[in-house]
């Protein structure tokens, strides 16, 4: 296969395989849906899709404030131009209603029957003056906390798609331009969706360039030489391109976590072609012959090096393993964008050897001083013992501070704490009691017949105040509030009348509940009347105080509503996210217990033996340990997105150590004791260990100035991982192996 004519002839393949891709250029779609985050296959998700079907999505809205500042907002001029606003919103397509004070009406039941009256009514200072003074009881909701804004809330038509949710908001924005306001605040998901994509698709393009202009200053130091970095470097860029050219061909949309995916494919490329070249350099000094010299490299490693590329890929591959969506998709296509980055590494780098001259000065008689590495290896042989308890003393301690991290993600954890997304969010949180959806799915028990029998909707009462204690003051939207609503109404819109009725006038607002029922903007109650919602908004307060709350207010509904009158059940989309990051611990076991079989068997393979694959993971289980107590110290908390790095980086740092067992291993064929073998393993392949673990470090320490949370906190753990792991390969792998020094030289007497 490495003959110069196969060379030769797979590098004319490979021409004419870019060329197409060139001529057939796929155009990449970027997507964000933070519903992929969803845990799969399971009964809370089955159960939250029905629940959709019956009422309504529970994240199909956008919300906007509106400020007069520095005027006052409840101005006639500034109302009269806001209500334009409202009115040519809800006239757009995909608007399903616009809500706010503007076109809130309070209905009056008097002795001519219902009439509706207007909260808020400007067509004179006199009726401005007389309803502004009765808002109060829309502070937080409608109007804002401080009384500086107003809130539009614009539900949009249910399960948007991405190219109608962003012509949606485009359509939005015009209408505010052409009014010459700006919100001082917009939340929504068409809104995140489509500035999350404009981020994604800037990122993307700034470290893919990034990532090029890194791999050439890495080539330049690395082998100081024309051809050492003209060869990679096409190597890798088009190694890049056939990996993004066949997942959009085979119609991967890329996401937020796509963005790391060009520095991840070139880092591991480098890391292969820098094993091929340093040993080639290495053979042209000894005054190898240079067809002689690329045909024995890639031959004698391409074994190793290939096994390398499958770990990696396999890292990341048994991210499929579980249950969430994202992680499945960014798990799958990575390991098959690196085997891909793998096939461009062997089919051109050994043609463009051929074909390019290279001038490397002989030394035939001269043998590589080996340097830090000898006194390196001689001195870790006299100081076994320290270094042995060394490692574990600090892995202990790892284990203990990592023991105490929390498992706590938030909806915007992606987003930098000064992007305007996350404060217009925080603002909404502070100023309207909450940006993220709420909901409970309420059914009647056993002895009731609906959730507007009377004594039903005393248990809703008693679940509503605990709701009000628990999350804040935002209002619910249940059953319970159409009754309080009619009862409001039946006393002339008094305030205080915004309560549960006593049973007889109860009995008494059928005919008006029924009319509220079929009128009202959110569905919270079925056609049975025998289930319905609690929707309510709160703010993101993170998975894990969110579950603290929702666990005290199932505990409250245990001890104190009647299971026989109410039921109760936590649903919507905050609900499932926080469940995703709770899971995060079996997510991380999957992912790490698929990847642990997989090299075990690798390694098992290659030197036929259980035992050695143990020894073999034990120094690079322990840069994951490491990596627990680095997250303690930085105040790094568990998420699906710092959880599945474990995986990723066990996948990349058993690399090293797949290298130095190989050439361990060919050593020893070749019939020598196991120290000596070692001594020539260590410094045969340990620059080229150091040499790919400072491209690693490099490479991922480059995502670090991404400002997506994912991207960020995966170029900060890999790249310590990578410094751990190869402390971990050159200090304590070779005082691992020394204790089964018979086994070995036994082994390969045979």
């Amino acid at each position: 296969m490495f003959q110069k004519s196969a060379a030769y002839a797979f590098l004319i393949f490979a021409a004419l395989l870019s060329v197409l891709l060139i001529i057939f250029r796929p155009i990449p779609q970027f997507n964000y849906d933070f519903e992929t985050f969803f845990p799969q296959n399971d009964q809370d998700l089955d159960f939250y899709q029905n629940f959709k079907s019956q009422f309504e999505n529970d994240n199909d809205y956008l919300l906007v404030a509106l400020s007069n500042e520095p005027k006052e907002l409840l101005s006639t001029d500034f109302l009269t131009k806001a209500n334009s606003i409202h009115t040519e919103i809800q006239r757009l397509d995909k608007v399903d209603t616009v809500i706010s004070i503007l076109n809130f009406e309070q209905p009056i039941i008097g002795v001519f029957g219902l009439r509706n009256r207007k909260v808020l009514d400007w067509s004179d200072d006199n009726s401005l003056r007389k309803t502004s003074s009765n808002l109060d009881q829309y502070s937080s909701q409608l109007i804002s906390k401080d009384g500086n804004s107003l809130l539009l809330w614009i539900k949009n038509e249910q399960n948007i798609s991405k190219v109608d949710g962003d012509s949606l908001y485009s359509a939005i924005k015009s209408v505010f331009r052409q009014h010459d306001i700006q919100p001082i605040a917009v939340a929504g998901k068409i809104q995140t969706q489509g500035d999350f994509i404009k981020l994604m698709q800037d990122e993307f393009g700034l470290f893919l360039g990034c990532s090029i202009v890194l791999m050439l200053l890495l080539l330049i130091l690395i082998f100081r030489a024309w051809w050492g970095v003209i060869i990679p470097l096409l190597v890798l860029i088009i190694g890049v391109a056939w990996a993004f050219g066949l997942l959009v061909f085979l119609g991967k949309p890329l996401d937020v976590m796509s963005i790391m995916q060009p520095t991840i494919f070139m880092i591991v490329g480098l890391s292969a072609l820098i094993h091929f070249f340093t040993h080639l350099i290495k053979k042209l000094k000894e005054g190898d012959e240079k067809a002689v010299a690329i045909r024995a490299v890639f031959k004698e490693l391409v074994v190793p090096v290939w096994l390398t590329v499958l770990t990696t890929a396999l890292g990341f591959i048994s991210l499929y393993f579980t249950t969430i969506p994202a992680l499945q998709d960014f798990g799958w296509t990575t390991g098959l964008g690196v085997l891909v980055m793998f096939f461009a590494v062997i089919s051109l780098a050994p043609g463009l050897l051929y074909l390019i001259p290279i001038n490397i000065s002989q030394s035939p008689h001269k043998a590589e001083n080996p340097g830090v590495l000898l006194k390196i290896f001689s001195w870790q042989l006299k100081h076994r013992k320290s270094i042995s308890l060394s490692f574990l003393g600090i892995t202990l301690l790892c284990i203990a501070l990592g023991s105490t991290l929390k498992i706590n993600g938030y909806l915007l954890d992606n987003l930098p704490l000064d992007h305007p997304i996350r404060q217009d969010f925080e603002y909404f949180d502070e100023q309207f009691g909450g940006s993220n959806p709420l909901e409970i799915y309420i059914s009647v028990g056993e002895k009731a017949n609906s959730l507007l029998d009377y004594h039903v909707l005393g248990e809703l009462g008693k679940v509503e105040t605990k709701i009000n204690e628990l999350f804040g003051e935002g209002q619910a939207i249940s059953p319970l509030t159409l009754v309080k609503s009619i009862n409001q109404a039946q006393n002339q819109g008094d305030v205080k009348a915004f309560q549960l009725p006593s049973q007889g006038q109860r009995q008494r607002m059928n005919k008006w509940l029924e009319k509220a029922v079929e009128e009202s903007d959110s569905k919270v109650l079925s056609v049975d009347q025998k289930s319905g919602r609690i929707s309510a908004r709160t703010p993101d307060l993170g998975s894990l105080k969110m579950t603290e709350l929702r666990d005290e207010l199932l505990v409250f509904v245990q001890e104190k509503i009647d299971p026989e009158l109410l039921q109760v059940r936590w649903t919507g989309t905050s609900y499932l996210i926080d469940k995703g990051h709770k899971s995060v611990t079996l997510q991380m076991a999957k992912g790490l217990g698929v990847a642990f079989l997989l090299v075990g068997v690798i390694v098992g393979f290659l030197f036929r033996s259980w035992r050695i694959s143990f020894l073999v993971l034990i120094p690079n289980f322990i840069p994951l340990i490491w990596m627990l107590g680095l997250m303690y110290v930085l105040g790094i908390e568990f998420k699906l997105t710092t959880a599945i790095l474990f995986t990723v980086a066990f996948g990349i740092a058993v690399d090293d150590s797949i290298h130095f067992m190989s050439r361990l291993k060919h050593e020893l064929v070749l019939g020598k004791n196991l120290i000596y073998a070692l001594k020539r393993t260590f410094l045969e392949t340990g620059k080229a260990i150091v040499l790919t673990s400072i491209v690693l470090t490099a490479g991922f320490g480059l995502l670090i100035f991404s400002q997506f949370g994912v991207t960020h906190f995966t170029g900060l753990l890999i790249s310590a991982s990578m410094i751990f792991a190869l402390i971990a390969d050159l200090m304590l792998l070779p005082l691992v192996l020394l204790p089964l020094k018979k086994m070995w030289e036994k082994k390969f007497k045979k």
